[in-house]
């Protein structure tokens, strides 16, 4: 793939598909196990399951932090030929992401009961939560391997292969979670393990990728010293303020299970957070189709940039916005048309849990075609190097309106308001970025006069 001669839809059209198919495979992982879950173990089962939900998204917003990061920086230095740095530049990201694996999960291992309490569990669901905390732990660091590595196969010019690897992930965890929650009767823990192997067929693969078959960006040799500190924190400190906007966007999926976790608790008990787990694992497929898009976009965007290319840069961002659309109301009808449906995947008829999670799916899926434009509209921002106003809008739909959207709409609209809580703040973000984006173009019109 040539990223400054090809026209722009092919390249988009080369990326985006397989990138879809690989993060919906991706996100596959954890919605297969809460479907085994929730008809094996039940609504406790998938309500334990959400309160550790939190965690991979700590995760994985450090994950795509420095791997966004380390992409664009990759992507703008081998626009202007200098491939040794790129190179290590994604060795640099890939020391930074497993030393901050092992060590968090080292302190949770040591500590999981006041972690399962600090993600809301309460003492009835504490078995459950530190039962599926205990075996997920050792998959973190592979995550985050497969996070950056997934990245760079993109970069290098291997989309389809990055699809590959996702799919294989997400077709060993269906088998293994078949296999251990009902044959062998494992319940969470099953599922956990599942999990892990499937985590780790993944990282494997991408890191030997990274080693042995990369075209461009194989590992580069890090030297840590007395020169190379200096040099390896300045890199890392790049790649999250690149990146910092991703991870705060992760960071809404983590703010908005955490804290809908207590307040359905506060609300609706036990039952209510496993119905809210239910929508909890759809909403990371959302996710993934915004961020899908963003990514797709985004070595298009920053190699153009580098370039100096602004009517390819203007011409890519025309296409991702559309695809966002157009992706966002399919997804808002279909999750607001077939609620009993998708429910139905996760748990038996008549449980309380579901009831609420039916009646809970229309008011929540309205926000979701504004979910996938702000993501994309802020993979722009990252993309250009645009750090302020990407952080500011994922600092707005993660803590400044979805926060006070939880505390404040129940209290008004009861039950509904809690569902509306991130409609509410999504729609509030994209009214903002459309004002930003007036402003920018009205004062650039003034100057040109």
């Amino acid at each position: 793939m040539n990223f400054g001669t090809e026209k722009i839809s092919t390249l988009f059209q080369k990326i985006f598909i397989p990138t879809l198919l690989g993060m919906i495979s991706l996100c596959a992982i954890t919605a297969v196990d809460g479907m085994f879950v929730g008809h094996s173990v039940g609504s406790d089962g998938i309500a334990a399951i959400n309160i550790t939900a939190p965690l991979f998204m700590i995760f994985t917003g450090i994950g795509l932090m420095s791997g966004i990061g380390s992409s664009v920086i990759a992507s703008l230095a081998l626009a202007r030929g200098k491939i040794k740095s790129a190179r290590l530049n994604v060795s640099q990201s890939l020391l930074f992401l497993s030393i901050f694996a092992v060590i968090l999960s080292a302190l949770m291992f040591v500590f999981p009961c006041k972690t399962a309490y600090l993600l809301g569990s309460s003492d009835y669901l504490l078995p459950y939560v530190k039962t599926y905390l205990l075996w997920i732990l050792p998959s973190f660091v592979f995550l985050m391997w497969s996070l950056l590595g997934l990245f760079m196969i993109r970069l290098d010019g291997a989309p389809k292969l990055a699809m590959w690897i996702t799919i294989i992930e997400s077709i060993a965890n269906t088998f293994l979670d078949w296999l251990f929650m009902f044959p062998f009767g494992w319940g969470l823990m099953g599922a956990a393990l599942a999990s892990t192997i499937a985590t780790i067929i993944g990282g494997v693969l991408t890191l030997g990728y990274l080693l042995y078959k990369a075209k461009t960006l194989r590992l580069y040799p890090i030297k840590l010293g007395l020169r190379g500190f200096p040099l390896f924190f300045k890199g890392i400190a790049n790649q999250c303020r690149i990146g910092s906007s991703a991870m705060l966007g992760e960071a809404t999926m983590a703010v908005l299970m955490f804290v809908g976790n207590h307040v359905f608790m506060q609300y609706l008990g036990d039952n209510g957070v496993g119905a809210f787990g239910v929508c909890c694992y759809y909403t990371p497929f959302v996710f993934m189709v915004g961020n899908a898009i963003a990514q797709s976009a985004q070595p298009i965007i920053s190699y153009n940039f580098g370039l100096g290319s602004f009517e390819r840069v203007k011409e890519s961002v025309k296409i991702a916005l559309s695809t966002a659309l157009g992706f966002g109301i399919a997804t808002t009808f279909i999750f607001s048309v077939f609620p009993p449906a998708m429910v139905g995947l996760f748990l038996k008829d008549g449980n309380p849990a579901a009831e609420l999670a039916i009646f809970g799916f229309p008011y929540f899926a309205a926000g979701f075609t504004f979910f996938i434009l702000n993501l994309t509209s802020i993979g722009y921002f990252q993309s250009l190097e645009r750090i302020k106003p990407a952080t500011f809008f994922a600092l707005l739909r993660g803590c400044v309106f979805l926060v006070p959207a939880f505390i404040f709409l129940p209290k008004v609209f009861g039950v509904q308001g809690i569902w509306l809580a991130m409609p509410l703040s999504e729609s509030l973000t994209f009214a903002m970025i459309a004002l930003y984006y007036l402003k920018q173009h009205y004062q650039q019109k003034t100057e040109k006069k």
